[in-house]
């Protein structure tokens, strides 16, 4: 998953990683695949994902984003793709500050600081992914790097 260019992060994210239905397969249903790494000293402060090719011949696809490998649902939780009519950001376990809203807790803060390099993963939840034809999703992240000003 490359990273943005320099003049690309002056915008608002950092990593941006395409899944294609393919990729999703290859996945596989209760699968995880790492997306991404919050350095030492980061954090992360916004998770945004976009279904820029619908999802065909799959109707339950649904995807978790976080750092925990038994329940990565830091980020965004239980996302279900093929409902989705506009982008979603910020439903994970760790933004949410309440019931019913997307809302960061601690404000505008990084969520999800880390003293050590810490993976991002994915995870695919869908019995019927081996017959999806078409789809492809984007995901954004915007991490925080505080490590870089470490001596």
């Amino acid at each position: 998953m490359p990273k943005l260019t320099v003049n690309e992060q002056a915008g608002d994210f950092t990593d941006v990683i395409k899944l294609t239905y393919v990729d999703l397969q290859n996945i596989g249903n209760g699968g995880q695949k790492v997306i991404a790494t919050i350095p030492a000293g980061g954090g992360v402060d916004l998770c945004a994902v976009y279904e820029s090719v619908a999802f065909a011949g799959t109707t339950t696809l649904v995807i978790d984003v976080g750092t925990t490998t038994g329940d990565p649902d830091e980020f965004i939780d239980a996302l279900d793709v093929d409902a989705m009519s506009a982008p979603v950001a910020n439903t994970g376990d760790v933004f949410v500050q309440a019931a019913g809203t997307t809302t960061i807790a601690g404000g505008s803060l990084p969520v999800k600081l880390v003293q050590a390099a810490t993976d991002v993963v994915i995870e695919v939840t869908d019995a019927a992914i081996a017959s999806a034809t078409a789809g492809e999703i984007v995901i954004g992240l915007r991490i925080i790097d505080l490590g870089r000003f470490a001596s």
